[in-house]
């Protein structure tokens, strides 16, 4: 196996090219759509407006302030701005406010902060860490997901791993371990009750609240309890590799190499992810979302790694990006959206068009710019 650097080198041309086809289409995909929150694309090619409360909503204002951060073209600037404001409206709807406020604040007020200083962007960042500290349920030893009453109030979902990096930001603003500790119980609790022996994941477990002990698993958006969805295969390789990253434990380092490796292992083929890696072979659903987001948690433990272990990796991730880039990226710049085929959940006995089968989504172009320009060499984490 080659090792990172060489991996790098023989693809750098075409890493630079693709980040200069997204910034060219971005120039233009800014302007149209700056006073928008984002979800997705509709049949004329323009992007969806979504609520200010929709988990969704940071993507669109995080991915200008990316590209803001990277290229200092004040146009991402001025976009990223405008969603933040916009985004004041869901702060004020407290009781709408769920787990994902990491996804929807973090990669915006918290890079907006990070990137320039501004004092409203830290507190919006720690007025939702508040809110996510505030869902951990002590006995249980989890955070739970979503508002609505039993059983939801028993639950814990793996998309939360992408949350806490939240709480970790907020523990050392604050100088308060607090956040660090319940961030990192939550992260065991994945690790026991989320990950299995092989390396998939189950997307969501109902807990015992005393006991914090599994009840029973869902489904959730894969195709039933037993199986494995892609996308969550990716927000678990990614977040344990960001707890990693702000903790140094390696036991979340080691859980995410075991995601990559059944992850790597169930899209080798041809490096297009399929909706849930243990679904009939037909139809074939693809997730392109799930291969963004893996692609930048395999690069983010090539790096951890080492160059030479690294290699495999890295060589992952630049052939799920390069398939994807073949297949179902968008450059033209009269359409708002990138990467197509993104799928919100499996159709199980549903319409594939009502389940949001092969769609594009707003967090697919996001992170597959976020894992173009760590291959470029930014240093800077959103997360």
């Amino acid at each position: 196996m080659k090792n990172c650097n060489q991996i790098l080198a023989e693809n750098k041309a075409w890493i630079e090219e693709t980040f200069e086809k997204i910034d060219t289409k971005m120039q233009a995909v800014t302007l149209r759509s700056r006073d928008k929150i984002v979800d997705g694309v509709d049949e004329n090619h323009r992007h969806i407006v979504a609520r200010p409360t929709w988990w969704t909503a940071g993507f669109w204002g995080g991915l200008n302030y990316l590209l803001y951060e990277y290229t200092k073209n004040e146009e991402y600037l001025k976009t990223g701005r405008e969603i933040e404001r916009q985004m004041d409206e869901g702060l004020a709807q407290y009781e709408q406010l769920h787990h994902d406020v990491g996804f929807m604040w973090h990669i915006l007020s918290g890079v907006a902060y990070r990137i320039l200083g501004d004092k409203a962007s830290r507190r919006r960042n720690l007025f939702c860490a508040s809110v996510l500290f505030s869902r951990y349920v002590p006995d249980g030893g989890f955070i739970r997901a979503w508002n609505g009453g039993a059983p939801h109030d028993d639950w814990s979902i793996v998309d939360c791993l992408m949350n806490i990096p939240l709480l970790y930001w907020a523990s050392r603003e604050l100088g308060d371990d607090r956040f660090k500790q319940i961030a990192m119980a939550h992260a065991d609790m994945a690790l026991l009750d989320h990950l299995r022996e092989d390396g998939s994941v189950i997307h969501i477990v109902e807990h015992d609240r005393e006991s914090g002990e599994p009840r029973c698993f869902h489904g959730g958006q894969g195709y039933n309890a037993e199986s494995s969805w892609s996308r969550g295969q990716a927000w678990a390789l990614y977040g344990f590799a960001l707890s990693y990253i702000h903790t140094g434990e390696e036991r979340y380092l080691n859980a995410a190499k075991r995601v990559a490796h059944y992850f790597i292992a169930n899209c080798c083929d041809d490096w297009l992810p399929r909706v849930d890696f243990r679904a009939p072979a037909e139809p074939v659903y693809y997730d392109s979302t799930a291969g963004a987001c893996a692609a930048c948690g395999l690069i983010e433990i090539a790096k951890a790694v080492g160059e030479h272990e690294g290699g495999m990796y890295m060589n992952a991730a630049v052939n799920i990006l390069r398939a994807m880039d073949e297949r179902f990226m968008d450059y033209d710049p009269d359409h708002d959206e990138m990467l197509t085929h993104g799928t919100v959940l499996y159709p199980v006995n549903g319409d594939p068009k009502k389940s949001g089968v092969h769609k594009s989504i707003i967090y697919g172009d996001y992170f597959y710019t976020e894992a173009i320009l760590k291959l470029l060499g930014s240093e800077f984490n959103p997360w």
